[in-house]
């Protein structure tokens, strides 16, 4: 049987038309398939791979660790160098507040950990959520995802969720003594790039305050200089109380993490002892691999190219039938009338050797979320290439 036989047969599926591309190497912003095909990268793991596809520090970093030990011991029990030497660094480019890093296996886990971190300090249960939001899709996740699309056939859900429109104002009324934590992603990503307005964000801020509820901060997506700063909040002048991070945090590897302060997050030790607990949670080479990452993007001043880059798809993704593209740094959404056109336009980009894909929800936009140092020259061929493309679509 060939690979993609077994592949269809032996592997979990999650919808019924995968793409089915038998990737075999990727370096830097390029991919290629068992058949030497080369794809220009345009999702980048859908924002992990910021520092590249195997960037030589990170492969340097877990060959290191590779040396010296792999899973010893559940998360949070021993002293492990590289966890420690992370949340480190970490902190040291975060608020004052943000001083405490509790680390997961990905992304729905740090939302799983920061909503229970959040009815654990305040007492509370209530959760306000947003519309067109993503934060994972565990039980709890899916609880406070904005779709109900995706949440319709596993209902009952977690109880005491309220969700409301991004930007809109019935929310900034609802938060009072009841709310455990307002969560929301700083810049929606799956709603097709939609920032906060600003007087709105910073209201919520201001109502989180007043009211004693915690502001959770989703940058999952959007972290790790995605929007063009280390973190999207810092564009709003703005300080979370529970930070989320996941996707780049690994450099590659798995990892997660929600981020607080260290009197919040100690509110986990006791009644009852072991609040939030995992196995894999910070994997020693995961921690050495996502240090080398940051390390590497700092070093490399990746993020002061973000905005050159996202002006560069900007200006040569000039055609009539694109209607909008939303940016926030090289987070971009290219929208078209509807999905049908949308899903043609990918499944031609992909034959033409450019990956991408499209929003949970903005299914007629396309996602450019490649590399943080995509070389200038592929940024221009992926572009030709989606014009091309346009050009011969009715």
């Amino acid at each position: 049987m060939t690979n993609r036989e077994l592949f269809l047969r032996h592997l979990g599926q999650t919808s019924e038309a995968p793409l089915c591309l038998n990737i075999v190497k990727a370096e830097g912003s390029l991919m290629w398939d068992a058949d030497g095909k080369e794809y220009i990268d345009l999702i980048g793991g859908i924002s992990v791979c910021n520092v590249g596809h195997r960037h030589p520090k990170v492969l340097e970093a877990i060959n290191q660790q590779l040396q010296k030990y792999l899973h010893i011991m559940v998360y949070g029990e021993l002293v492990e160098n590289p966890q420690v030497a992370y949340a480190h660094a970490l902190t040291k480019q975060l608020p004052s507040n943000l001083n405490s890093v509790f680390f997961t296996s990905g992304g729905s886990e740090a939302t799983e950990g920061a909503m229970k971190l959040a009815k654990r300090y305040t007492g509370r249960t209530e959760i306000i959520s947003f519309k067109n939001s993503y934060h994972g899709s565990t039980q709890g996740a899916l609880s406070i995802m904005g779709s109900e699309y995706w949440q319709q056939a596993y209902r009952p859900l977690l109880p005491g969720i309220r969700q409301f429109d991004f930007n809109g104002e019935e929310a900034l009324d609802a938060i009072n003594e009841q709310t455990a934590c307002v969560i929301m992603e700083t810049i929606q990503a799956e709603a097709g790039v939609v920032k906060p307005k600003q007087e709105w964000i910073t209201a919520v801020r201001r109502r989180c305050s007043e009211t004693g509820a915690l502001m959770v901060l989703d940058e999952i997506q959007c972290g790790f200089g995605r929007n063009g700063s280390l973190w999207a909040f810092e564009q709003f002048g703005i300080v979370p109380d529970i930070l989320l991070l996941g996707k780049a945090l690994g450099g590659g590897m798995p990892l997660g993490a929600f981020v607080s302060n260290r009197d919040i997050m100690n509110s986990l030790t006791h009644n009852p002892v072991l609040g939030h607990i995992n196995t894999f949670g910070g994997h020693p080479v995961s921690c050495a691999a996502g240090l080398a990452a940051l390390e590497t993007l700092l070093r490399e001043k990746l993020i002061e190219e973000v905005k050159a880059k996202a002006e560069l798809f900007v200006t040569h993704l000039q055609h009539p039938k694109i209607q909008h593209i939303s940016t926030a740094g090289l987070m971009m959404a290219v929208q078209f009338p509807d999905f049908a056109f949308n899903k043609q336009l990918i499944d031609r980009l992909i034959e033409k050797s450019v990956f991408t894909d499209w929003f949970l929800f903005s299914p007629n936009s396309f996602r450019i979320v490649p590399p943080l140092n995509i070389p200038d020259e592929l940024i221009l061929r992926a572009c030709a290439t989606v014009n091309e493309v346009l050009d011969e679509l009715i």
